[in-house]
């Protein structure tokens, strides 16, 4: 497992600038030959719960598999969120039967002004020996209000409760500039009528 250095600090630094900075990332280098052809069903996990809110890590988690599903090839299949800082860094409890990796984000939220800063640590780990495939640290800060994203909160507000709404734009930029790091798995004819029929 590797590490990572906390945002938070430096979070609060920042003012709204409606940015999203990729701080790190990396990725096996057998990758190619390896996880692309083997990592392709996911579980996601929100862990902890950030700021003890549980309905922020269901939306991050949410946010995540949905995006997975719709602009990567991975077979996002489950998606939590956990109250405790995890203890097993090889995510046993969420490696069930078909699911072939974690993807784990570690969140950092805070309301500022109109909208919030948020930070993640995200890795995701291969559930057959629990070593560490991919990684990213990134942070922003965003308004929670934003034309082009108004069906997006409403559906999540609909789906999640009023609770998220401040959250939503700001967790989705954030999440989405961090997964667009992550590199798409090669599927195979099977794989693909499996993604299809998920539907999402």
């Amino acid at each position: 497992m590797g590490t990572f250095k906390r945002v938070g600090a430096v979070l609060g630094l920042m003012v709204l600038t409606g940015c999203a900075t990729v701080k790190s990332q990396r990725l096996r280098p057998d990758y190619a030959t390896v996880d692309r052809l083997q990592v392709k069903r996911l579980a996601v996990v929100t862990q902890p719960f950030p700021q003890g809110q549980q309905y922020i890590g269901d939306l991050w988690s949410l946010i995540a598999r949905q995006w997975l599903n719709q602009n990567r090839d991975y077979i996002v299949k489950a998606n939590t969120s956990l109250p405790e800082r995890p203890t097993d860094p090889t995510f046993k409890d969420q490696c069930v039967e078909g699911i072939e990796g974690v993807l784990w984000l570690d969140p950092a939220v805070k309301r500022v002004g109109d909208g919030a800063e948020v930070a993640v640590r995200a890795q995701l780990i291969r559930c057959r020996d629990g070593e560490e495939v991919w990684a990213a640290e990134a942070g922003g800060s965003w308004d929670s209000e934003d034309k082009k994203y108004v069906e997006r909160k409403e559906q999540y507000v609909t789906e999640l409760g009023q609770e998220v709404e401040p959250y939503v734009v700001p967790s989705y930029k954030l999440l989405v500039a961090t997964l667009d790091t992550l590199p798409s798995p090669e599927l195979n004819d099977a794989d693909k009528e499996e993604k299809i029929d998920l539907g999402e």
